[in-house]
């Protein structure tokens, strides 16, 4: 592949590298990579003869006839290995063609989908805080790689067996995304850092750190991306109030809730004003503690108001951009110009060719710097 890119492809119940032949029908592979949002996700086209056995197994593992068939893709960028994907194999496509080629494409979503196979509804979690019911739920998962990363929230406490005792509804990845909304977290894996191991975070969303290269527009032979675009929605951004009850007279006193934590600094210096006002009545009945974190909950998840979408070749850019981290963005004007947090990050990869699409979320315009990294 161009510019020292080079694609790997390690596949099988244990993952293990690919046969020659596999590489070689394999002529465009898709990797959507989020924030948390929703699952991760793959799908591989392949070309292939009538007769080839490659058909009947990925028919056969897609349908759930065999063990669960692994796929790790691995990118090779500038001597690292950066593992873009692991996951399993849910469906199978067959695509017709031309003498008696036809394309068989091959869908797949990250190993959340093994999580979200079995429900065990009433599982019990007596005395148990949701940061040692989510390692207990994770641990199932450890020979397949998954290293949790699990950081507490405030309301981290043990409840009294006496008075409630915690029951799993759904399955596992249902249950740990719902403990994540009620904390006002965000659960995602992350391949790496080696293949065949996946990071399972449950924590806050972090829009702090090293910022990656910036993404460089209209500049002439220093743009490093081939389309960039930016929106500004003021209707996006709210701002929660909550509510508590003064314990004698009963009577709600509301609390409007920032959205700016150390966790999530603002990365534009002018937000929209007045933002949307959201009322959170259904606080009122919950303890101080709780309704605090609910509020945290959505003024974190309703923060953003400026928005850009683009695409870049990798071999221009030097390197892949990751989603969950921040870069720079220049050369878009005054308004746009600045850090921003990548939500998403799209993979698009074809003999010769290496192209990411993305898209970018920040509070305001106007950079709160005045310069970003290049």
């Amino acid at each position: 592949m161009q510019g020292g890119v080079q694609l790997s492809l390690r596949i099988g119940p244990v993952p293990l590298p690919a046969p020659r032949e596999l590489l070689d029908a394999l002529v465009h592979a898709k990797v959507e990579d989020g924030s948390g949002g929703t699952q991760s996700g793959f799908e591989m086209t392949f070309e292939l003869p009538a007769r080839s056995p490659l058909r009947t197994l990925f028919l056969l593992t897609g349908g759930g006839s065999l063990p669960l068939m692994r796929v790790v893709f691995v990118v090779t960028i500038n001597g690292g290995a950066h593992s873009i994907i692991d996951g399993v194999t849910t469906n199978v496509e067959m695509q017709p063609g031309q003498g008696g080629v036809s394309r068989l494409v091959v869908k797949g979503k990250d190993l959340t989908a093994l999580m979200d196979i079995i429900e065990i509804p009433g599982l019990p979690f007596p005395a148990m805080p949701p940061s040692a019911r989510i390692l207990l739920v994770l641990a199932k998962y450890a020979a397949f790689g998954v290293i949790p990363m699990v950081i507490p929230s405030i309301l981290d406490i043990p409840p009294l067996p006496v008075q409630q005792i915690p029951q799993q509804r759904g399955s596992d990845y249902a249950y740990l995304k719902k403990l994540a909304n009620e904390a006002g977290y965000v659960f995602y894996l992350e391949p790496g850092p080696s293949p065949g191991t996946s990071k399972a975070y449950w924590g806050p969303e972090i829009r702090v750190g090293e910022p990656q290269p910036a993404l460089t527009t209209n500049m002439d032979s220093h743009s490093n991306v081939e389309q960039l675009s930016f929106t500004f929605d003021k209707e996006r951004k709210k701002i929660p109030i909550v509510f508590f009850q003064e314990p004698n007279s009963k009577a709600p006193i509301g609390l409007p809730i920032p959205d700016v934590t150390p966790l999530n600094p603002p990365l534009g210096l002018v937000p929209p004003l007045p933002p949307k006002i959201e009322k959170l009545d259904a606080t009122a009945h919950l303890a101080a503690p709780q309704a605090l974190m609910a509020g945290l909950a959505f003024a974190g998840q309703n923060s953003d108001s400026v928005f850009g979408r683009g695409t870049l070749d990798v071999a221009r850019y030097g390197r892949l951009l990751k989603s969950r981290q921040l870069v720079g963005v220049r050369g878009a004007g005054l308004p746009f110009d600045g850090l921003y947090f990548v939500k998403t990050v799209t993979h698009e990869i074809e003999r010769g060719s290496y192209k990411q699409g993305f898209t970018l979320a920040r509070n305001g315009l106007v950079s709160t710097l005045p310069s970003v990294p290049t």
